[in-house]
């Protein structure tokens, strides 16, 4: 014989794990909210990514000052030196200058077009500034005053409260 108990603590179990998802979204809508009234700066607005560049070394201050016009607040440059010869180089129309500067910044996804576009065109039009640039994606970071920091968001908003 079937026991009649158990189907009421399945039916009290379901009504439980429906109030919980009832709940949580309930939460969810007012984290939403509160971060669309912080001025809309979440996550998802400021997607980061890890701008090189590598430029010849005699123009390598000339390209930090350009891309940092665009609101990048962390740059690292490191010096380097190329490894294809002097053949190689006048083949692909590159100067046999091999002494390199790479520069790492950390840029919002949406000032990289206009990043990109100025480096393109400042590459095509500067004697001897030609240069290679890439992205790659930042995935996550550590800490809201890291991400305001790295993404110029003065504003950064730490434990539901605002600081500057």
């Amino acid at each position: 014989m079937p026991n009649k108990k158990k189907p009421d603590e399945k039916t009290k179990l379901k009504a439980k794990v429906e109030e919980i998802k009832e709940r949580s979204k309930r939460r969810m809508t007012k984290i939403r909210s509160a971060r669309g009234s912080a001025g809309g700066n979440t996550v998802t607005d400021n997607r980061l990514e890890l701008l090189i560049t590598t430029v010849n070394r005699s123009k390598a201050e000339f390209y930090i000052d350009l891309l940092q016009s665009f609101e990048v607040n962390m740059q690292f440059l490191a010096l380097g030196h190329g490894t294809a010869d002097a053949k190689m180089l006048s083949r692909f129309g590159l100067d046999t200058d091999s002494d390199k500067a790479v520069i790492f910044s950390v840029i919002q996804s949406s000032k990289l077009d206009a990043a990109i576009s100025a480096l393109d065109e400042k590459f095509r039009t500067i004697k001897n500034g030609k240069g290679v640039a890439y992205t790659l994606p930042m995935s996550s970071i550590i800490g809201t005053l890291i991400f305001g920091f790295l993404s110029n968001n003065r504003m950064a908003i730490k434990d539901g409260k605002e600081n500057a």
